[in-house]
């Protein structure tokens, strides 16, 4: 009985999880200060500019996302989950920690990539930095992103 409510407590978790990854999450782009080279050049000149170096960045091998953050983020959640869920079903003695293990686990786990996708729709600091730099040498001046 509790494996269903489990797997149905973990699709709910993960598809979840899918729909705001991949419907919600839009990429950042630098805010630029009107400075007068950005005056000068114009917003069609100014989009191109930050797109070519976003595609730069990239190219170079600036990791745009950290996904191996989301990745260990779930692995720990997922250890600790169980690890505290298998500890509580030993102390209640009911014989059923290793239930509660899983559970725990699946539970951690399902917290972990729920947390790092809230946090994917934010670029690498060196992704960033990239594209700051090539935009600086360029004449425009990065304020943040959006």
């Amino acid at each position: 009985m509790m494996t269903s409510y489990l797997e149905r407590f973990c699709m709910l978790l993960l598809t979840l999880s899918l729909v705001y990854l991949f419907g919600c999450s839009g990429a950042r782009r630098p805010v630029l200060y009107p400075n007068s080279h950005l005056q000068s050049v114009g917003e069609t000149r100014m989009r191109s500019d930050v797109n070519q170096c976003m595609r730069l960045a990239e190219g170079f091998g600036a990791p745009v996302y950290g996904g191996t953050d989301i990745a260990r983020d779930s692995a720990v959640a997922a250890a600790i989950g169980g690890a505290a869920a298998g500890a509580w079903g030993l102390v209640r003695d009911n014989g059923d920690a290793g239930n509660r293990a899983l559970a725990g686990a699946a539970a951690g786990g399902a917290a972990g990539l729920v947390r790092g996708s809230l946090r994917t729709g934010e670029p690498s600091g060196t992704y960033r930095g990239f594209v700051n730099r090539c935009l600086a040498e360029r004449g425009y001046d990065v304020i943040g992103w959006q």
